[in-house]
């Protein structure tokens, strides 16, 4: 398998349950090697949750998962993730959800990428990326998400600020108590007016063009890799997921 050519897709999790299963699989053992074994992201249910949406890697013949993150709406049938773990230490997180909500928001989580493409950003980056592109498709007005200290700048690319009101200036001990997470919030996931300007140009131009074969530039290792993009949701409303 050639590391620089890769695909990929997004679909609702309800949608494709072996894709989630395989989804899942990999993560989990990208999981366990790191030693990590309580994270919320990481609960399975979220397969059976309409208002959640996978966003898979895979190699050329989509034979294997390389990687991959989650577009989690509020107003399925479970809290955001972020919820559940920085409920734990700080409550505030409830109250700021619930504002957002009304406009409809979400969860970037459960990011992942395999060694094979380890470096690429593929999981921290790219992933990202298509995350927010999706966003005008299930119609949310912001994305929250978890970040690993290395990550933030990635979302910060897209236009995420950390949220400082939560925590200790945004940080807290997840998931394990040696592992810092950072919590950002994209508040402008329609119109991304505080992405980089490159960022912008790639994320309209994902949204006019689902479908697209488009050589990227790694923000890591700054090589090629070929995507092959496949981001056309089936039936969704972007009244959905906005919670009166």
């Amino acid at each position: 398998m050639a590391l620089n050519s890769i695909k990929i897709r997004a679909f609702r999790a309800t949608d494709d349950p072996t894709s989630c299963e395989r989804f899942i699989e990999g993560h989990a053992h990208v999981l366990e090697v790191a030693g990590v074994k309580k994270v919320t992201s990481a609960n399975h249910d979220w397969m059976y949750n309409p208002a959640s949406f996978v966003i898979i890697v895979e190699n050329e013949e989509g034979s294997k998962v390389l990687g991959g993150a989650r577009l989690q709406c509020s107003g399925g049938n479970q809290p955001l993730p972020v919820e559940q773990a920085a409920g734990e230490f700080d409550a505030r997180i409830y109250d700021v959800v619930r504002e957002k909500s009304v406009y409809g928001t979400s969860e970037l989580c459960g990011l992942w990428n395999s060694r094979e493409i380890s470096g690429l950003g593929i999981g921290a980056f790219f992933s990202t990326r298509v995350g927010v592109v999706l966003a005008e498709q299930v119609g949310v007005e912001s994305i929250f998400a978890l970040c690993a200290p290395y990550t933030v700048k990635f979302a910060e690319k897209v236009g995420c600020r950390v949220l400082k009101s939560i925590g200790n200036n945004g940080t807290f001990y997840y998931p394990k108590i040696d592992l810092l997470a950072t919590i950002v919030l994209l508040e402008d996931a329609q119109t991304v007016e505080k992405a980089d300007e490159k960022e912008q140009v790639r994320i309209f131009d994902l949204r006019k063009n689902l479908n697209q074969l488009y050589t990227e530039i790694s923000p890591i290792k700054q090589m090629e890799v070929d995507i092959q993009y496949d981001l056309q949701l089936k039936n969704v409303n972007p009244s959905e997921f906005k919670i009166p």
